[in-house]
């Protein structure tokens, strides 16, 4: 969406001078408090809120039918200015919400006077954030749920292709290229969950809780709540126009998906490394050196992981504006706008970072096979099968160490150590348990739940592909905000007929 214009424009503001009697604020002090550079990307949000407002206010009689079609077709016809990028605001307003009401002050006159009844700036700037809470988690949720997809899709592909885990840094056992992938899926379901709570916790309507307690006037909040299409209404005005921990838990949820993919970002840098040597980067993602000609850098993946420090700091803003503020709003709120609103952006683009990049990292199948043949990461394959054959773990372990120590004194691997050897160390030896040195042989045996054996790894693909279906309904049942516009439009504005 191309962003919008701003319209310079002369006289005071709606805030500070035709509310108030008085002289204008400082121009310089109004330049400082505003946010109307931030939430400029609020405005269609404020303008549906403010559409399902005058809707209501027909409806309990407190518009005529005449003022709130004008007012609502007014609202409209803006709405879709902002969704062509054509919007223009004036730049001398406090906010997007007074720019609003000054925009139809002077398009409608004294019609436009009448839209800010029965609601305060208050509740008006929660419901707008609450809407584009909802929104972007919701598409940010779809995001997620495509790269899991992918992921499951790849993992499919890459079932054969053997390669070592690690543990302290240090190869651990032999697993596949699936394996791993079902690995980044898995860590990225915990965290697109917590992006659902967010949608969850800022699915309920503020508006009309007013500037903290409500108002007098005979307002139905249900049916804004209806139009706007939440899940329900807030329980307590005064904890309402306070509440910013939905947005906690969208920088939350957003900061948790970053930390997802920089944790797959590391295993593609490190695997990308002549030290690993396990992934081979394509040349269309690849960044050179502006010295070294020899480089192929993973360049989009540290940024993926370095962006993650924003979304972090994000999650620290939120914490730390909302320490020890009383109850009720408070000025300081305004300053939610900038995590509130760059999350989305910031997760959005590295999921599509990270889907774009995927298909072009291949495995390198060969090496992956090397560096886990000579038997070390299958030692303790080699203690279970002594233990299949009725060995105590301690004895079967203890045993399989002096294995290992006597294929170092050797000088050989420890899949080169002999039959012949082997049974020295210990009388329980035989071919059968070395066979378990073959990593591909210790990998299909690992059939425990979870493990890496073939039939476990499709199981696992399968449930991948099961949770990326059900993130993507919860997102879809999220209506975008064109949506969520027909439905209003769709509401006649009924009322009192005489009036």
């Amino acid at each position: 969406m191309v962003p919008l214009q701003p319209e310079r424009r002369a006289g005071g503001s709606v805030a500070r001078t035709d509310a108030t009697g008085r002289a204008e604020m400082l121009p310089e002090l109004l330049a400082w408090t505003t946010s109307l550079e931030h939430d400029r990307s609020l405005v269609r949000e404020d303008l549906l809120g403010s559409a399902a407002h005058v809707t209501m206010l027909r409806a309990v009689n407190l518009l005529s039918k005449v003022d709130a079609e004008r007012l609502r077709g007014a609202l409209f016809a803006m709405f879709d200015e902002a969704t062509a990028g054509t919007l223009l605001l004036a730049d001398g307003e406090e906010d997007v919400h007074m720019a609003i009401e000054s925009r139809l002050t002077r398009d409608l006159g004294q019609v436009g006077q009448r839209l800010h009844a029965a609601r305060s700036r208050n509740d008006q700037v929660a419901t707008a954030l609450r809407l584009h809470v909802r929104d972007q988690a919701a598409r940010t949720l779809e995001e997620v749920a495509r790269l899991v997809a992918e992921l499951a899709e790849r993992a499919t592909v890459e079932c054969d292709v053997v390669l070592p885990a690690y543990t302290h840094r240090q190869r651990a056992q032999p697993i596949t290229a699936a394996f791993l992938m079902v690995a980044w899926g898995t860590q990225l379901l915990r965290a697109a969950d917590c992006v659902a709570v967010a949608i969850e916790r800022a699915d309920v309507s503020p508006l009309g809780c007013g500037a903290c307690s409500g108002t007098s006037l005979p307002i139905d909040r249900s049916l804004v709540s209806g139009l706007l299409q939440f899940n329900g209404m807030t329980l307590n005005a005064l904890d309402t126009i306070g509440d910013r921990d939905f947005t906690l838990d969208w920088t939350w949820g957003g900061a948790r998906v970053l930390l997802a993919l920089s944790r797959l970002a590391t295993d593609v840098i490190d695997f990308t490394t002549s030290e690993f040597g396990f992934l081979l980067i394509g040349d269309a993602i690849a960044a050179g050196s502006s010295m070294m000609p020899q480089k192929k850098n993973p360049d989009v993946f540290e940024l993926v992981r370095g962006k993650t420090a924003r979304g972090i700091g994000h999650v620290s803003h939120m914490l730390t504006l909302v320490k020890g503020l009383p109850s009720g709003y408070a000025r300081d709120l305004q300053d939610d706008r900038q995590p509130s609103l760059d999350t989305g952006p910031l997760v959005r683009g590295a999921v599509r970072a990270v889907r774009a990049a995927l298909p072009h990292l291949t495995f390198d199948r060969e090496r992956g096979l090397r560096a886990v043949a000579d038997g070390s990461t299958q030692a303790t394959d080699v203690a279970e099968a002594l233990v299949r054959k009725g060995i105590p773990f301690r004895e079967a372990y203890k045993a399989t160490g002096e294995l290992v120590h006597l294929a170092r004194q050797k000088g050989v691997d420890l899949a080169s150590v002999t039959l012949i050897d082997a049974a020295i160390v210990h009388a329980a030896f035989d071919q059968g348990v070395l066979d378990v040195l073959d990593p591909k042989v210790a990998v299909r045996a690992k059939k425990s739940a979870g493990g890496t054996a073939p039939e476990r790894v499709e199981e696992q693909i399968q449930a991948l592909h099961a949770a990326a279906d059900a993130l993507d309904l919860k997102a879809k049942r999220t209506p975008p905000l064109t949506a969520i516009r027909t439905h209003i439009e769709a509401h006649a504005l009924a009322g009192d007929p005489s009036r």
